[in-house]
Formats: structure tokens, C-alpha cells, sequence
């Protein structure tokens, strides 16, 4: 079954639904389109119902006190409209004592059972389903046409085709603008359905807490344990927008930090969308009064990675770029006060000690831990985070940057781009020294990052799992061009001064004073020692490195799992390429082996801006042990190249994201339909997962564009 949809104006929307019968013999099947009002008039006493019913011309007739008349057309004679009620059969659901009425489940009942009973022989309600009953030959296909319009028209059919034969072509003109310079079908094909998954995953959401945590009047009430559970401490949100979700099938809810991604797909399709999007998230009936971001719906007050910053000011970049250097400098001055906030709260409420070295819980990473980092540890005391430190860093030059590009037109806000510089010059020190006691998150023999459990007795001890949690302290990285420090003489005196009295602090950062290519210069928590072994652990395939992209968990732990003993029990973390073998976090996620295409998308933009820094001349082995030596950016692409290697045919036609699946691979019906998964296969590439998480695996589209394609990575973003 094919449905497709078309806007012939505002408010008229054309529904196309396209049955195919594939087998060898003739089959029957009952086809029902359905339209029903959401039910609100359950939540409060004398709520005004809306009605639907038969209309003019066979159709369905829509009323709603406050949306007013919409009128439901149907191309064809259906077997029978069939009207019910959109209210729970509450006692088939909860046992309670039957009574009279039309329920949610009547056509199931009708259609299914034969019960006549069930549906509304008064042809009213406010669900309706028009049943079709249709007898398709073998290898053949019927059609339905619906159109759903604010007005009655017993014209509605008379330029259905036409309608969708215009919009198709202006669909087809819109890509192929946006996809110019792409050669290959195959990746056209793969980047349009990821953009077209990120428009479908728009949702509207409704939320309101106090009601929630209330109850409905017209409702029983909820067992107390509602107002000392989860969301409590959320009673300002009420949240009622249309939000970009991960998946509308299996996650209809936003998430903070994947509403970020999302956002950097759509700024190519939408840019004021994405603006929108993020300004959302920190507005006053989202945002806490104390300024935390709200994670999600299941748990408000959880902690995710920061950033909203970053993508922000990617948003405002790619915007920049499209209008041809014309700044929307209002949403950048908007979102980055909000901003300001949130960053207060991180160091308020993140930093145990006020040692700049951060916890935070999970981190969205699920299990990648020995332990749930959101729980109570068995061993008390806490885990310094090597990731937590590592997001802050990168989220102060964020603030630092957004801060630079505000103060070329108000130069109030050079003296906050020096606040957040030095926020960033104080983590750094603190990852080397937690605390001055001789112990970093840097582990110079692995020569690598790990999180450092900090014991009650106030010993330390560094959790030598070999995970992504070491390579995110390359997303703090940020390239200041001299042009933008001559224009800022006050936050270039500044920066100046502090390197100059802390000079420590300087070595630790960046060799400031040694200009780049371009005469740029660096700010990042590697140095080109510490990043050149970072990245040879990383582009090793023994390691990290995967033919489809940057694996969660170093495959060392395959056959030498990390193993923490405390007080008779045991831990382990080993590798696992695909699904998850624990029960952390409900054990529907797995970050201890596959590919996620969120934090592999930074370190690729990571790659990148070292690359402005380094330029031509600094290389690096790619893959470890190779002996091939490539630039930064050369090693961006290829990473970006592995990426995409995953939905793409390859020289045998398969898409290694079906992995042995034949129907996918190999049928013509199915394999050119791209399901984009929330994460991948650290050695095959296969999907795992939810199927339909276009949300962050979208940013395959923005992988798939040219730039990614060549050695040539000093485009502007």
C-alpha cells in the first residue's frame, strides 16, 4: 500500500492510496480510510463535542466549534460509512460494567466480527471510516482518491491528477536545486527519502504537566504516586507545537539533543524552521526557571549532551550561506541569552565540587558505561565524566563563538566571549588535574580519555573502558579567524593578557601563538600530540574504526572485556556490535559497539576545522597501520564517505544497512525504500533498532552532498 498526499491550497489536502497485489492470484481486501476528532471532550465535564457525519455527495461532513466545517471526499462508492465514537471501550480495557455507546474499536468489530450493533446506525459520531471492498486481479493494483477541504465540492475529483502531477514536479524541481552537483541516482534517491523521513517525523506535541500531574476532571483521578513521580518538577511546561520528533512511530516525543541534529538536516530544507525549532526548546514554557533544557517526555529533568549551542550556530551558518551573507542575527541573539542560562545551570548543577570537571548521567549514551552513570552508584560517591567535561568545553567555545559573531555588530558581547574562553581554558586544566590531585582525565600510558570514579574515601580510580566517551573531548575545537580578531580588539587584548599571565593554561589548549594555515588560530583540548593519538586508537580498525563509520566501543573489548570488581561484585563492558546484552536503560539501546551517526557527524565536523587549522601539511595514517597518509580533511571525507557507505548499493547492489535480509535486499518493490535506523552494526553496518528514526540518521543527507564527496574541505559550512 502506497499512500500519498498533495496540497492543492492551505487546508485542501489531495490523499492518493495506491494497492498492489504482487502475488499469483486474485485477492479481496477491505480498505477503510478513517478521519476522527481527537477526544477532548473527555477531559472536562460539559466539553463541547465535535460531530461528524454523512455530507453532501457521499462524503463525510466535519464540524468543530473551533476549527469550524472540513468536508471528507470520496472518488468511488464505498461499501458502507460507518460512524462510531472516539471513546475507549473502557470495558473491554480496564473491566469495567458495560455501557451503551459507540467505542474507538466498533470497526474492527463491524468489519471483522459482522457486529452490526457496534456502529452508529444514526451515521453520526466523531470517528468515521468509509469501508471499501475491493477485488484485485494478480499483479495488478486499485486506487483510492480522498480529498479532505475546507469546502463542499461535488467537483473535488474534476483536477485531482492535474493537482498531483504539479506538485510532483515542483517537488522534483525543489531537489533537484538542492541536490545539484550529485552524480549518482543511488545517493539522490537515499538523500531525498532521508529529508522526506524528516518532514514526515513533524508531530504535533501536547503536553501540559499541572494538568497532567492533576488529572483530567471528566477523568478518574491518578494514583498519588503521579505527584512524587517523574515530571513533578516540571510545572511550568506546557508545551502545544508542532516539533520535529525522532520517530513518530516508535519515539513521538521531542529529545533535546536529537532535536538538534534534526535541526542542522533541516536548515537545507527549511532553515526558519530550524530556527524556530530551537528557539522552542528555550522558551519559558519549556525551559526550566533555572534553566535545564526539558530532555524528554518520559523524564523531563534528565541530562543531554549540550548542544543546543552548537546547532544554533551551525543553523545560523548554513542560513548565512543560503541568503548569500545576510545574518539572521535576532535569532542567534535569542537563543544564545536563553543559552547563557542553561550554561549557569550546567556549572551550578553538573559540577559537584565547582572543580570544572562535570557529571551529568548517562549523557544520552545509555549502557556505554560499568554503570548506569544516572543511578545512585553501588560504590557511592560519583563519576567524573570524561564526556561530561568534554561537552561543556565544547559547549563554552560554542558560547564563545555565538558570542564573536554578535560582537561584530554590539560590542557588549566581546566581554562575554571572554567569560566563556576563559570557562573553557579552566575545564581544560581541570581534565588534566581533577582537583590538584595529580590524577586527569587523560590517561597518559593508553593515552587516552576515561571517566575517573571518585570514591567516598576520596580516591580515585580511571575506568578504563575504551569508548566514545574518550573521543568526544575532540568536539571542543574552535578556529578564530584573524580577520575576526582584528575587528574584535577587545577580546583579542584580552585573550592576549590571559595567555600571557597564564601561560599554563595556554600549553595546555593550543599553541596560540603559533598562527595556522591562514594565520588562524586554535582552540581545543588537543594539542596535535594528544589529538594524533586520539586519532590513531580512532582510525584503527582493530579499534574504532568500522567500514560504515566510528564504532561506540573499541572492538579490543571483544575479546578483552573491561571487568570493574567492587565489594564481591562484578561488571563488565564487552563489545557488542549490534543489540544490547544488558538491561541498562531498558535495553533497547546499545552504545557498547554500533555506529551513531549523532556523535560520528561531530567528529567529522571536528576533523574538518583541526583541517582549517593544520592545512595540507599535517597528515595523518588513515586507516591506523596503513601507511596511508591523508590530510584532516581527506580523513573527514572518508569517515563521511563510510557514513553513507551504509544505505548505499554497493558493488554487488546490496545496501549494508538490510544486512542478510534477501526481500530487502533483492526485491524490486522494497529494496530502493530506505529505512533509516536509529543506530548500526559496528562491523556489517545492518540496521538496528527503530526502523523509522529518520530524526538523526537524517543527517545522512547533509553527508551525502558534494563537499563530502572530494579532498577539499575548506568550504565554508
Amino acid at each position: 500500500m502506497f499512500v500519498e498526499y498533495a496540497q492543492a491550497e492551505p487546508d485542501d489536502i489531495l490523499m492518493q492510496v495506491t494497492l498492489c497485489n504482487r502475488g499469483p492470484d486474485a485477492a479481496s481486501l477491505h480498505v477503510l480510510p478513517q478521519l476522527w476528532f481527537r477526544n477532548t471532550w473527555s477531559w472536562k465535564p460539559g466539553a463541547a463535542r465535535p460531530l461528524l457525519r454523512l455530507g453532501a455527495h457521499g462524503g463525510i461532513l466535519a464540524m468543530h466549534p473551533e476549527l469550524g466545517a472540513r468536508y471528507l471526499h470520496a472518488d468511488g462508492v464505498p461499501v458502507a460509512t460507518l460512524f462510531t465514537d472516539n471513546d475507549s471501550n473502557a470495558a473491554r480495557l480496564w473491566g469495567d460494567t458495560p455501557k451503551a455507546g459507540y467505542w474507538k474499536d466498533a470497526f474492527h468489530e463491524r468489519v471483522v466480527h459482522g457486529r452490526t450493533a457496534a456502529v452508529n446506525p444514526q451515521a453520526h459520531g466523531t470517528k468515521a471510516a468509509l469501508w471499501y471492498e475491493l477485488s484485485i486481479p494478480a499483479r495488478s493494483q486499485a486506487q483510492l482518491r480522498l480529498r479532505l477541504s475546507p469546502r463542499a465540492a461535488p467537483d473535488a475529483f474534476t483536477h485531482f491528477s492535474r493537482v498531483f502531477t504539479e506538485r510532483i514536479a515542483q517537488a522534483n524541481e525543489f531537489y533537484a536545486h538542492l541536490q545539484e552537483g550529485m552524480a549518482s541516482e543511488d545517493a539522490r534517491s537515499v538523500q531525498r527519502q532521508a529529508f522526506a523521513g524528516m518532514i514526515w517525523s513533524k508531530q504535533f506535541f501536547y503536553f501540559d504537566v499541572p494538568a497532567w500531574l492533576a488529572g483530567d476532571p471528566g477523568q478518574p483521578a491518578p494514583a498519588s504516586e503521579r505527584r512524587r513521580g517523574r515530571n513533578r518538577n516540571w510545572p511550568h511546561l506546557n508545551n502545544a507545537d508542532v516539533i520535529s520528533m525522532p520517530d513518530k512511530w516508535e519515539y513521538p516525543w521531542y529529545a533535546a539533543w536529537d532535536l538538534a541534529f534534526h535541526c542542522i538536516a533541516f536548515a537545507h530544507l527549511d532553515a526558519q524552521f530550524a530556527k524556530e525549532q530551537l528557539v522552542l526548546l528555550t522558551r519559558e514554557w519549556y525551559m526550566h526557571p533555572n534553566g535545564q533544557i526539558p530532555a524528554y517526555e518520559w523524564a523531563f529533568g534528565d541530562v543531554n549532551p549540550p548542544v543546543h549551542a552548537w546547532a544554533a550556530l551551525r543553523v545560523f551558518q548554513i542560513d548565512r550561506k543560503q541568503h548569500g551573507g545576510q545574518e539572521d542575527l535576532e535569532f542567534l541573539e535569542r537563543v544564545f541569552h536563553k543559552l547563557m542560562l542553561n550554561f549557569t545551570w550546567w556549572v551550578n548543577r553538573k559540577d559537584a565540587a565547582g572543580r570544572n570537571v562535570f557529571q551529568g548521567g548517562f549523557l544520552g549514551l545509555d549502557n556505554i558505561g560499568v554503570f548506569d552513570r544516572s543511578a545512585e552508584l553501588c560504590s557511592g560517591g560519583h563519576i567524573d565524566q570524561a564526556d561530561g567535561t568534554s561537552w561543556m568545553a565544547m559547549y563554552a567555545l560554542n558560547l564563545m563563538r555565538i558570542a564573536l559573531e554578535l560582537a561584530r555588530h554590539n560590542r557588549v558581547y566581546e566581554d562575554i566571549a571572554t567569560k566563556y574562553f576563559e570557562h573553557f581554558l579552566h575545564i581544560a586544566e581541570a581534565m588534566n588535574n581533577i582537583g590538584e590531585a595529580g590524577i586527569g582525565l587523560w590517561d597518559e600510558a593508553d593515552e587516552f580519555f576515561y571517566d575517573v570514579l571518585h570514591l567516598p574515601d576520596d580516591s580515585k580510580q580511571p575506568m578504563k573502558v575504551r569508548s566514545m566517551v574518550g573521543l568526544i573531548p575532540l568536539f571542543a575545537v574552535e578556529t578564530l579567524e584573524p580577520e575576526l580578531l582584528d575587528a574584535l580588539p577587545n577580546f583579542k587584548r584580552r585573550l592576549e593578557w590571559f595567555l600571557d599571565y597564564r601561560p599554563e593554561l595556554a600549553a595546555l589548549v593550543s599553541n596560540w601563538n603559533v598562527a595556522g594555515r591562514g594565520q588562524r588560530r586554535l582552540l581545543s583540548l588537543l594539542r596535535g600530540h594528544r589529538m594524533k593519538r586520539v586519532l590513531k586508537r580512532m582510525l584503527d580498525e582493530t579499534e574504532f574504526l568500522s567500514p560504515y563509520g566510528v564504532r561506540a566501543l573499541s572492538r579490543v573489548h571483544a575479546a578483552e572485556p573491561y571487568v570493574f570488581r567492587h565489594r564481591g561484585l562484578e561488571f563488565t563492558v564487552g563489545y557488542r556490535p549490534a543489540e544490547a546484552d544488558t538491561a541498562l536503560f531498558g535495553g533497547n539501546s546499545n552504545w557498547r559497539g554500533p555506529i551513531w551517526f549523532p556523535v560520528n557527524f561531530l567528529i567529522i565536523e571536528s576533523l574538518q576545522k583541526f583541517g582549517h587549522y593544520y592545512g595540507e601539511d599535517f597528515k595523518i595514517e588513515f586507516p591506523t597501520g596503513s601507511g596511508n597518509l591523508v590530510t584532516l580533511a581527506a580523513a573527514a571525507n572518508e569517515l563521511a564517505l563510510r557514513l553513507t557507505r551504509i544505505f548505499l548499493r554497493d558493488e554487488r547492489g546490496l545496501r549494508p544497512v538490510y544486512g542478510s535480509d534477501a526481500r530487502l535486499q533483492h526485491d524490486p518493490h522494497f529494496r530502493d525504500h530506505v529505512l533509516f535506523y536509529e543506530y548500526f552494526h559496528g562491523d556489517t553496518g545492518r540496521g538496528v533498532g527503530a526502523s523509522h528514526q529518520t530524526g538523526w540518521t537524517g543527517l545522512v543527507a547533509k553527508l551525502l552532498m558534494p563537499r563530502y564527496a572530494r579532498n577539499d574541505a575548506h568550504t565554508t559550512p
